[in-house]
């Protein structure tokens, strides 16, 4: 198979997919049982990037991203609020603000238990646990053995790798970048005193005043 037709191959195949296909996926649907012929998976890496940058270009509205470990085709962003309208109640709804703490501590901490989870949120998450396994943005991956009562333990899906767009896990923002911001740094006590004699009051008429007070005095 020449380069041109594993292009075509490759291209019709992630068209027509419902989910992104890996490199190997495509691979064993190419696959002709009644020929010899191999594909040689070099070759196919250079097809799929050939067939990636054909549509990075500006002159289609959609784009084939690797995302969750596999290719897809995508519609640009420019092009998400005219999709939105287009699809209506259809459209991907945003996740609960209980569901997305729910789901980034799964992310961070997994493998991790439902008591773990609301050890660390201070609340019931049976609700938010609930949602994002019937989501299948999470999996139940075992039990703690070493735990009493041996807890179901979960983990993160690949549906949640294809629904932020990430190829693994190593994608997600680290920690200490997340948390190095700027903290609020309270006034010291001795700052907070005015430098001038005078201070601010709310008179009788309900009008802020300036009014000269006396300099504190040392006994």
């Amino acid at each position: 198979m020449t380069l041109e037709q594993l292009m075509l191959q490759s291209e019709a195949l992630i068209f027509g997919a419902d989910k992104p296909l890996t490199a190997i996926d495509i691979i064993q649907l190419l696959i002709d049982s009644s020929s010899d012929e191999k594909i040689d998976l070099d070759k196919l890496a250079s097809a799929l990037e050939a067939v990636v940058e054909k549509y990075s270009s500006d002159f289609y509205p959609f784009e084939v991203k690797q995302i969750g470990g596999g290719y897809q085709f995508l519609t640009k962003k420019d092009f998400y609020p005219s999709l939105a309208k287009l699809n209506g109640e259809k459209f991907v709804k945003r996740l609960s603000t209980a569901a997305l703490e729910t789901l980034s501590i799964i992310a961070y901490k997994q493998p991790i238990t439902k008591g773990e989870i609301e050890n660390i949120r201070g609340v019931n998450s049976d609700y938010s646990v609930q949602k994002l396994l019937e989501k299948e943005l999470i999996v139940i991956s075992g039990r703690m053995e070493d735990m009493v009562g041996k807890p179901l333990t979960y983990n993160t899906s690949k549906s949640f790798m294809d629904y932020l767009g990430l190829n693994n896990l190593d994608e997600l923002p680290k920690l200490n970048e997340i948390l190095q911001q700027e903290m609020l740094v309270p006034t010291a006590a001795l700052d907070a005193i005015p430098e001038s004699n005078t201070q601010l009051v709310v008179g009788e008429d309900g009008e802020l005043k300036e009014i000269e007070t006396l300099p504190s005095q040392d006994n």
